[in-house]
């Protein structure tokens, strides 16, 4: 267990009036114990209280990593293919007082299975949602997060660095894509951080599009949308390219995206707002008459998961703090013709804000 974020947490609690959090496999279990654990079958639960040792239902054939991790071996609930799990979650209700306690789950994660286990051995328990104080503490990132991200941008960009020379028009968004990935992995990447985005002409207009059979044509724009894992944390960075000559119109629409990720960034900095940000690179898109084709948020958090707190958006008036990393990617997007995305990863420091990417903005074309 890392028992400095460990302490934090349950100071977290605390303040939450929480007896505890329940945590599924997945990155807020990670964060906390280091443990490798994946969702199947087989429930396992991490239980955090709000004071005193951990403990974890857990299949006997992983029991091995709850040790590893540092849980005392009379927290470790563990349990065999043959007996099921129903006796493991009984003798951790009994241990921890689960019955009549209030203790905070995760919206995003868990299942009914493990809910109505937890229920049948605690009827009286309590839940609500543990978001707040898990993210609370995930928001602020430590000097080896900063560093594992770090390192995933620059594979990133080596990749997009090689790819660029190797794009040709009449490639499908498909090809281009697959060789991304190649690339990236290459350069030593764990995994993608998500299914690149790679879209051309009409299909830019569309931020989540699939890669497709289209070829690239000449007088596109590209929008490419990609990222990594390394040392477990992600990259996420978004540039938009030209193919061939592009008429006047699709340059403004770039020149104005690009003043708007520059206007999120400055806007940037401890005390200010996700809404204030959101704000800066939307009024710059507003002013410039294309509002009602920027129809997402500026950005989102970035750490263990590639869509996480803190939400560059109105509404968000949580203040920055030092240490949050986020992306800041303002875009339009105009049905029938293509889309403009420019996306940096950023950290907010006690001057303001420091970007993590360092690929070039201005607009490269692709011959």
């Amino acid at each position: 267990m890392n028992q400095q974020r460990l302490i934090k947490l349950q100071q977290q609690l605390s303040q939450q009036h929480l007896d505890g959090v329940i945590l599924m496999p997945g990155p807020n279990s990670y964060y906390l114990s280091g443990m490798h654990t994946h969702v199947s079958e087989r429930p396992i639960l991490l239980f955090i209280p709000q004071s005193g040792d951990p403990a974890i239902i857990i299949p006997g054939l992983e029991a091995m990593k709850a040790e590893e991790a540092g849980i005392p071996a009379e927290r470790i609930f563990a349990w065999t293919d043959e007996e099921w799990f129903a006796g493991a979650f009984a003798k951790a209700a009994q241990a921890l007082h689960l019955d009549g306690t209030h203790w905070g789950v995760e919206a995003l994660y868990m299942r009914v299975l493990e809910l109505e286990a937890l229920k049948a051995v605690a009827p009286t328990m309590q839940t609500s949602h543990a978001e707040p104080a898990l993210m609370a503490l995930r928001s602020v990132k430590d000097a080896d997060e900063l560093a594992a991200m770090s390192k995933a941008i620059a594979v990133a960009e080596r990749a997009i660095e090689r790819l660029i020379p190797q794009i040709k028009i009449g490639m499908t968004e498909k090809q281009v894509a697959a060789q991304l990935t190649a690339i990236l992995l290459a350069e030593g990447g764990e995994s993608i951080a998500f299914g690149p985005i790679v879209s051309s002409g009409p299909n830019g207009a569309s931020p989540h599009a699939m890669p497709g059979e289209r070829p690239l044509t000449h007088g596109d724009l590209l929008v490419v949308d990609w990222g990594v894992f390394v040392d477990g944390y992600p990259s996420d960075i978004t540039r938009t390219f030209a193919v061939g000559e592009i008429d006047d119109e699709l340059k403004q629409i770039y020149n104005i995206v690009r003043q708007a990720n520059e206007a999120g960034k400055q806007a940037a900095k401890p005390g200010a707002t996700g809404q204030d940000v959101d704000r800066a690179a939307r009024k710059v898109i507003v002013d410039a008459g294309y509002g009602d084709y920027f129809f997402h948020r500026t950005g989102h958090g970035l750490g263990l998961e590639v869509h996480e707190l803190p939400g560059m958006v109105e509404g968000n008036m949580q203040p920055l703090a030092e240490g949050n990393v986020f992306t800041v990617e303002p875009g339009i997007y105009i049905a029938g013709r293509g889309g403009v995305r420019i996306e940096d990863d950023v950290v907010v420091t006690a001057a303001g804000c420091r970007s993590l990417t360092s690929f070039t903005r201005d607009l490269i074309t692709i011959e």
